[in-house]
């Protein structure tokens, strides 16, 4: 009997709603990204610039460091017996442990500056590739990294078998450059025992440091070439869906729907006062069924007549009932109305240009009120 086993390709898909990443990232995400400590930057290439600066220190130091290293062979050859190596004829634990502390101790202190240079300058190429911001998120636990099935997924994933075969290569150009070094240089290692201790010990270094600096040319090439892979990959990384746009916009901007109701609610508010405003006006010039305008002149308030409402066919049709309501004049205007009611804004003055046509419309409203008032 056949088994048929089902497969889920979801489970090597990346995270993401929405769909296929096609869009390209916002400035937002990158940012966002940045401050988590996700940047597009080779460590590859920070190792190998940083090994290549040690192996260069040392040939440029390499006579200080070797009369360093012989100066403490012969103060230690020279103070041997001070250390009691040796107890009832046995070799004495504690005298052998004070010797390896001083030998340990001593080469710390005569190498501290060349590793100090070389931690330097791997800095220095990180801020170089990705600049200066120092965030501490990626050392913060996340529990997302504790689940066993993502742990799965990042093991087979393609970042890892990028890495294995980095690691792959690596180990494969080391391997090779370290046997081509060594059958030039095999001949001269038989000579070692022709050589004083002087001698042996630069004829060793002066091969240690050249194969080291023939190994870091090659890794700094891999390292320029991981960090185009890097930034290709970080690119892709950060590419978004549809879906990721338009909830980064919600987030960002606010939900368009909500924006428009609270945009309609501002509008309606606006309009509540500016009905509100209609029974205290002198006049409401007309189309008079398209535009309707409210016009209120006060002297100590500015030098001008003030537009206090104004609306368009159902708006007009109500500032007119208002205005009828509180006994406000009504003027019929045509070319007037269209003017106040494209080109000045409620609260607004009327333009100079309209003094002439309001002051007239403004005496002829005054002249009625002072007959009705003489009636």
């Amino acid at each position: 009997m056949d088994t048929l086993l089902e497969l889920d390709l979801q489970f090597f898909a990346k995270e993401g709603p929405g769909g296929e990443k096609t869009e390209e990232p916002t400035q937002k995400k990158l940012d966002d990204a940045r401050k988590e400590g996700q940047v597009s930057k080779s460590k590859e290439l920070s190792n190998a610039v940083a090994l290549l600066g040690v192996f260069a220190i040392i040939r440029s130091w390499g006579g200080m460091l070797g009369n360093s290293f012989m100066e403490m062979f012969n103060w230690i050859y020279g103070n041997f017996g001070n250390f009691n190596l040796m107890s009832n004829g046995d070799v004495s634990m504690k005298g052998f442990t004070r010797l390896m502390n001083t030998v340990i101790i001593q080469m710390i202190l005569m190498l501290l500056p060349v590793f100090a240079v070389g931690f330097a300058i791997a800095v220095v190429v990180d801020v170089v590739q990705v600049k200066w911001k120092v965030t501490g998120k990626p050392l913060q636990p996340k529990l997302s990294k504790l689940s066993p099935l993502k742990g799965v997924k990042r093991l087979f994933s393609m970042e890892k078998l990028m890495e294995l075969a980095k690691s792959i290569a690596r180990i494969a150009l080391i391997a090779y450059i370290a046997w081509t070094q060594l059958q030039d240089k095999i001949g001269m290692l038989y000579l070692l025992y022709d050589y004083d201790v002087w001698g042996a010990v630069s004829l060793v270094s002066s091969m240690v440091v050249d194969l080291g600096i023939r190994i870091s040319g090659a890794y700094l090439v891999l390292g320029l070439i991981d960090l185009l892979y890097q930034k290709r990959k970080f690119h892709k990384d950060m590419m978004m869906t549809k879906q990721e746009i338009k909830d980064e916009y919600k987030n960002t901007e606010g939900d368009p729907q909500i924006k428009g109701k609270i945009k309609q609610k501002m509008a309606e508010a606006s309009r509540r006062r500016m009905m509100q405003a209609v029974p205290k006006a002198d006049v409401v010039i007309t189309n008079p069924t398209h535009f309707a305008v409210a016009l209120k002149y006060d002297a100590d308030v500015a030098d001008a007549p003030i537009v206090t409402a104004k609306g368009a066919d159902l708006l007009a049709k109500r500032i007119k009932e208002i205005a009828k309501e509180n006994d406000i004049q009504i003027v019929e205007n045509k070319p007037l109305a269209r003017m106040l009611y494209h080109n000045v804004e409620v609260g607004a003055m009327v333009p100079p240009e309209l003094y002439q046509a309001v002051a007239e419309v403004l005496a002829f409203v005054y002249n009625i009120k002072k007959q009705g008032k003489a009636g």
